[in-house]
């Protein structure tokens, strides 16, 4: 008997403390962001890349067609011999190939610039609400941004701690 009673103090003895200092929260981190100073430079940037890759892929895609449009006039004439249009058929296959290899490694660059970008305003967030966190003494601060949130359901005794980091931020 006293041993099931140690037990089920053990047991209670963390949801006590749980209990008590079990302050939670949540945010929108997506609203967080967004407010952030520095997210139109970001967009800007972003576009300004996005726009360069377009402009690009364009001057790749005018390069094909010239030489289509060479290859298709060459190979209607008798005067132009099979080694002339099998150099042609290898360039048409190579700007191809250049074309390809430029997408991919435009969008891994769009990619690592997108992070480089977000990357700081993301610690400022992250350290924002861990300040926020140790000041109210919160043990949980849930996102609820992300439709990947397994957050179901937020009493009305939880706080929206959303204002609370953007006034840490200087946010309005």
């Amino acid at each position: 008997m006293l041993k099931k009673l140690i037990i089920l103090i053990a047991a209670l003895v963390p949801m006590a403390i749980f209990a008590q200092s079990g302050k939670i929260a949540y945010i929108n981190s997506q609203e967080i962001f967004m407010a952030m100073p520095e997210v139109p430079d970001i967009e800007k940037q972003l576009n300004d890349k996005q726009e360069q890759v377009r402009k690009n892929a364009e001057a790749l895609q005018t390069e094909y067609n010239t030489k289509l449009d060479e290859f298709s006039k060459a190979a209607n004439t008798t005067t132009v011999s099979d080694a002339v249009k099998q150099d042609q058929q290898k360039q048409l296959i190579q700007i191809q190939e250049r074309y390809q290899q430029f997408l991919q490694n435009s969008d891994k660059e769009q990619q690592e610039l997108y992070q480089k970008l977000v990357a700081p305003v993301n610690k400022k967030i992250a350290d924002a609400i861990k300040a926020v966190g140790d000041e109210k003494g919160y043990a949980y601060i849930f996102d609820i941004a992300t439709q990947a949130s397994q957050i179901v359901y937020i009493h009305n005794t939880s706080e929206d701690a959303t204002p609370l980091v953007k006034t840490k931020l200087g946010l309005k």
